[in-house]
């Protein structure tokens, strides 16, 4: 079994530590009693559980969007699952690589539902809220420039601080990734006042972040995340759940000491987050109040772009 010294760091503390948002639902959200739930958060604890063998033992560090990336590249985390969308321009300037895409999604508007707007033209020209340090105002030059429109971001440095803006009329819309803006609908007072448009503006694939220095440790992060997606694609395949995780836990447990871990690491994730479509429908599906359909996160065989990659 290899020695990673990330893993090493992380084995000795006894927790990952993990940035995440500072709240958003179905995404990475602190409940009242203390526990994050989220998309990214169970990310986050699959890694927990192949690294440390608990899907608990995760120290969450809650970051402005600015900060997603540098708390990471400065040490003071081993991972970030924030919503943060992979670009080449991310991992260019700073010493981080993006080890696989959770959620693929793309810049969104929300509106509100009498308002009458129904395509992003007709924004032009309005206020809208965004958060510091993500894509946003990037996205919306690029794409209102094209068109020869411009609009006006008024950038927040948290979600509660953008949503608010939009929330009071100050901002004629608040942009953000779509699933991102489904959580952050469900949490005003009346959600079915506001709608999100149809149309994206841009690519957002949301990804797991680890810095550059240790490739083992990118590695298991890596197929962390495709055994989530193959094992979905196994059960698919057998029609048998139990029969189709065992044998993408063995297949992929196998490969364990390569990476640090042991042949039980693929059984652990499995039993403490089970698969993507699991880790899908728990935080984003219909039972939630969100119901985010898959589209895009759809396994490739459904039309979708998640890729079951061989464990073998």
């Amino acid at each position: 079994m290899i020695s990673t010294p990330t893993l090493d760091a992380v084995r000795e503390r006894g927790a990952l530590r993990a940035v995440v948002s500072r709240g958003i639902r179905g995404l990475s959200l602190r409940g009242d009693d203390g526990r994050w739930s989220g998309l990214d958060t169970d990310v986050a604890r699959a890694v927990a559980a192949a690294a440390v063998g608990d899907g608990e033992a995760v120290e969450w560090v809650p970051s402005d969007p600015a900060d997603r990336l540098t708390r990471l590249a400065a040490g003071e985390a081993e991972l970030t699952v924030s919503n943060v969308s992979w670009t080449f321009g991310r991992e260019a300037s700073l010493p981080v690589l993006f080890a696989g895409v959770t959620c693929y999604d793309g810049e969104g508007f929300l509106v509100p539902a009498a308002g009458g707007v129904t395509r992003p033209e007709q924004l032009a020209g309005q206020r809208l809220a965004v958060q510091a340090g993500t894509t946003s105002a990037a996205n919306l030059a690029a794409w209102y420039g094209g068109r020869g429109l411009a609009v006006q971001p008024v950038a927040h440095a948290t979600p509660a601080e953008a949503l608010a803006a939009y929330a009071s009329g100050d901002c004629a819309a608040y942009v953000l990734d779509r699933v991102a803006l489904a959580g952050e609908r469900a949490s005003l007072g009346d959600p079915a006042a506001h709608r999100i448009l149809d149309e994206a503006i841009s690519r957002e694939p949301m990804a797991a972040a680890v810095r550059d220095g240790d490739p083992a440790w990118f590695r298991l992060c890596r197929w962390v995340l495709q055994l989530l997606v193959s094992a979905e694609y196994h059960v698919g395949e057998l029609d048998d759940r139990e029969k189709a995780l065992a044998q993408a836990a063995e297949a992929a447990g196998a490969h364990g000491p390569a990476v640090g871990l042991d042949q039980d690491w693929a059984a652990r994730v499995l039993d403490r987050v089970g698969t993507y479509a699991d880790v899908y429908d728990r935080n984003l599906g219909p039972a939630t109040g969100l119901a985010v359909p898959r589209g895009l996160n759809e396994l490739f065989t459904r039309g979708g772009l998640q890729y079951a990659v061989p464990l073998s």
